[in-house]
């Protein structure tokens, strides 16, 4: 694979133009006058972005909406796609090389993305094992691999593969980078600053996002997505602990600290009688923003289609709190009725089920101590109104098949240990045992194990190469059960053909 560099030359013009606008200069002596705040914009435009491309890691559903959309905004920036395996590489470079989204039966499809390898790495209770002995090491490039730094990373990838994803390109992020998450459930931070990125001195920044756009892909149509349903996607920056107060993690920050009253009072241009000293000028920020962040924020902010909003982190974590109430009734019930979303709906036995794993959830939301500064939590997370929530959700996509379900019905790892999992763990750490949400998250997990078994009567084979699937570095060979005994003769009962998830699977 043909290795290049991917800044370009002309990326900084834009920032490097406001930048010395607002510096200005002296003209008698041809110096840089001293910059004068007047706003939070003066403040941030003296710290240009240096690298516009943004990488996508996970081509998946959202990551190829994602992609298509800030390609259509006035003067995009570079896109850079990185796909997990050769196979997926060399399918996008054999194909067009373009992206379509189809909106209400339109069709719009746009070019000009870069595309690289990062291949995933194997990960066993915590360690990243190898590919191969010349590949071990924790910053490893394999073959095909670039080691180009990233400046901006948006991780699209199912939640249990995040940290294998981000194993393929840790050694391409510096101290500051920025990564947007956006996945279904929590912890997912947590675990990789845990287990990526242990050092807070060189780990990156972080923002989440929470996407209620609703797309799903075409079997027939590769690298084609379709927008099923339109929502929004409200994004937030995390504060990074090296900006942080140890004594107090959780407590509000303002954004800006502006002047005193008197130091206001004594630069002021207005007379002393006509002045106002209750508004102030900002002058630093309490926790500052990065070049890469305010840039990937504003991008995302200008791309009309994701409909982008930016909260601050408490408002963000609330909204992604009543997402995942909503994910740990509506998914794990879908997965273990085998039905769409509805089905959960005008079902008194169903309703006194999702009262109960509600109360469980109510109560370790309204503990969290993330939340101890926020007003009105224990009426937001009430057991009622999430409730309501829960069935304006089922009511509006009845007719959709959640994607827990879907991963499971095609035997693959769900993300149940991110949502009802969470739950549990929060539960644990606060005093609370979540008893229902652990025993629908082991059905759950007992359930995907089951089709798993069936599909291909779970038979691993490492290394062979020759299987479609491929599950934490051992690859499964399917069709067992189509394979001949050895006196030549057939299984009894042949086979069936089933088509799950575009694929077609052998089975008794």
């Amino acid at each position: 694979m043909q290795r290049r560099a991917f800044v370009e030359s002309g990326t900084k013009r834009e920032e490097a133009a406001g930048s010395s606008a607002a510096r200005g200069q002296d003209a008698a002596t041809g110096t840089a006058a001293p910059l004068t705040l007047h706003s939070a914009a003066d403040f941030y435009r003296t710290k240009p972005v240096l690298d516009r491309r943004v990488h996508i890691l996970g081509v998946g559903n959202v990551g190829s909406f994602i992609a298509h959309s800030i390609r259509g905004i006035p003067n995009p920036p570079p896109v850079t796609l990185l796909f997990p395996s050769w196979d997926r590489l060399n399918a996008w470079q054999d194909s067009e090389q373009r992206l379509s989204l189809v909106t209400e039966g339109d069709t719009e499809t746009r070019s000009g993305y870069d595309a690289e390898l990062a291949i995933p790495r194997i990960r066993y209770h915590g360690k990243e094992v190898g590919l191969t002995s010349a590949a071990e090491g924790d910053s490893a490039i394999l073959e095909g691999e670039l080691s180009a730094p990233i400046s901006s990373l948006i991780v699209c990838s199912k939640a249990p593969v995040v940290l294998q994803a981000l194993s393929a390109v840790k050694h391409r992020l510096t101290r500051d980078s920025v990564i947007l998450f956006l996945q279904n459930g929590m912890g997912i931070v947590d675990e990789v600053s845990r287990e990526i990125f242990p050092d807070p001195a060189m780990r990156p920044y972080y923002m989440l996002g929470v996407n209620s756009h609703g797309v799903h892909s075409t079997p027939d149509t590769p690298f084609t997505t379709v927008h099923a349903g339109f929502g929004t996607l409200s994004l937030g920056i995390l504060p990074h602990e090296r900006d942080r107060d140890p004594a107090s993690p959780y407590a509000p920050r303002d954004r800006i600290r502006p002047h005193s009253r008197a130091q206001a009072v004594q630069h002021s241009p207005q007379p002393p009688g006509t002045q106002e000293t209750d508004v102030a000028l900002p002058t630093s920020a309490s926790v500052p923003w990065t070049p890469n962040q305010r840039y990937l924020l504003r991008t995302l902010l200008r791309t009309p289609v994701l409909a982008a909003t930016a909260f601050s982190p408490p408002d963000l974590l609330q909204m992604q709190l009543e997402k995942l109430a909503v994910n740990c009734i509506i998914n794990p019930l879908t997965v273990l009725l085998d039905a769409r979303n509805g089905s959960i709906l005008y079902n008194y036995a169903l309703t006194r089920t999702m009262r109960l794993l509600l109360a469980e959830i109510s109560l370790v939301m309204r503990s969290l101590p993330e939340l101890q500064y926020i007003p009105n939590v224990d009426s937001r997370f009430d057991p009622g109104r999430l409730e309501t929530l829960v069935v304006s959700v089922a009511q509006k996509t009845k007719d959709n098949v959640s994607s827990m379900l879907a991963d499971a019905r095609a035997g693959r790892q769900t993300e149940i240990e991110y949502i009802n999992g969470w739950i549990v763990r929060r539960g644990e750490e606060l005093g609370i045992r979540c008893v229902l949400n652990y025993a629908v998250k082991e059905l759950v997990k007992g359930k995907v194990q089951m089709i798993d078994l069936e599909l291909g009567e779970g038979v691993p084979f490492v290394g062979d190469g020759k299987s479609g699937r491929k599950d934490g570095g051992l690859e499964v060979r399917r069709g067992v059960a189509e394979k001949e005994k050895p006196d030549g003769r057939k299984r009894a009962g042949g086979t069936k053909e089933k088509h799950v998830d575009g694929e077609q699977k052998a089975k008794l």
